[in-house]
């Protein structure tokens, strides 16, 4: 059987052989999206085009085998579809106006005006800022320097309302990056006020890159990780050795959850396999691949069993930190 969301009877056989005992009874979700069709172009399974909450529910649902489930939405947009970007705001906070345990943040584009930025946001009752790097100036993008699409009075306006960020930084070596630490340390340490969170493991998707340069961004109060789709272990262990279990926060990254393959690292660089990328087949068998949120969560598993977190540290990571960070009661 497979569900409207591309859920299998293979995802749920895993889920039960992988994942059922490890995960904590309920889940703080730090990085999943909601969208419509009108300004973003991926579905949610073969043919689910609008994901609002109720879809959402449903999807996490089968990936978390049904525990309860909050979430940071993170508000999404591209350079074509930059009229919607008003809408995809707004749709995000009337998504979550009657589950006070989520929170949302505002799509920014690195033209905004601060100070519009800060009355939309008090205004749709939000919580913090989403950038992204195909809104930088420069091309290639995925080179762009942090501020081209972060730019520091965004920053300080995070700071004067006590806002969280989340940054997909990107650059070829991530946070190993000379000018990715540097404006981490620069922004951290001007606005400690700002709370900012580097998505999927510190984009440590190649954790040669995490090993590198994560110990140059210890003793930072204010810099928390979300885990977000990242399938490598060592990318969530190099966090949890170099800079703590309390500054990890499991994410999802809905929809990237319902792809079916993961991401591996290798060279100096890493690639996505999916389901169509010609690899599965082997000399002696088929491998099957699931979902990218199951491969990702027994990453995540095995992070914690190498580092030999406790009951607690793991509910750390799948709720506590965030709970902490975002203002969330027990």
């Amino acid at each position: 059987m497979t569900t409207d969301t591309g859920f299998t009877d293979l995802d749920g056989e895993f889920f039960q052989r992988e994942l059922d005992a490890f995960l904590p009874d309920r889940i703080y979700d730090a990085h999943a999206h909601l969208w419509k069709q009108d300004w973003a172009s991926f579905t949610l399974g073969a043919a689910i085009v609008d994901v609002g909450i109720a879809e959402y529910d449903r999807g996490i649902g089968e990936i978390h085998g049904g525990r309860p489930t909050e979430t940071l939405f993170l508000s999404f947009a591209t350079p074509e579809h930059a009229d919607q970007i008003d809408a995809a705001n707004a749709w995000t906070a009337d998504q979550i106006k009657d589950r006070p345990a989520c929170r949302g943040h505002f799509f920014v584009r690195p033209t905004d005006d601060p100070e519009w930025v800060r009355q939309q946001v008090r205004r749709l009752g939000l919580h913090g800022l989403k950038c992204y790097h195909t809104f930088a100036g420069s091309a290639p993008t995925w080179e762009a320097s942090i501020p081209e699409y972060l730019p520091e009075p965004l920053v300080a306006v995070a700071h004067d309302e006590g806002w969280t960020i989340t940054l997909h930084m990107v650059k070829s070596r991530a946070v190993a990056d000379a000018d990715n630490l540097h404006w981490i340390q620069q922004y951290c340490r001007k606005y400690p006020d700002m709370q900012l969170i580097l998505a999927h493991s510190a984009r440590g998707f190649q954790p040669a890159h995490n090993l590198e340069g994560l110990q140059q961004l210890a003793g930072i109060g204010n810099l928390w990780f979300d885990t977000s789709a990242n399938c490598e272990p060592m990318a969530h262990q190099s966090i949890l050795r170099l800079l703590g279990s309390d500054r990890l926060m499991y994410g999802s990254d809905l929809p990237v959850t319902h792809l079916r393959g993961r991401s591996l690292g290798a060279g100096d660089g890493f690639v996505w396999l999916y389901e169509e990328s010609p690899v599965w087949g082997e000399k002696h068998a088929r491998v099957e691949p699931v979902l990218v949120g199951l491969e990702h969560l027994r990453s995540l598993k095995w992070a914690c069993w190498s580092e030999r977190l406790s009951d607690k540290q793991v509910e750390d990571v799948f709720w506590n930190n965030a709970a902490r960070l975002f203002g969330v009661g027990s």
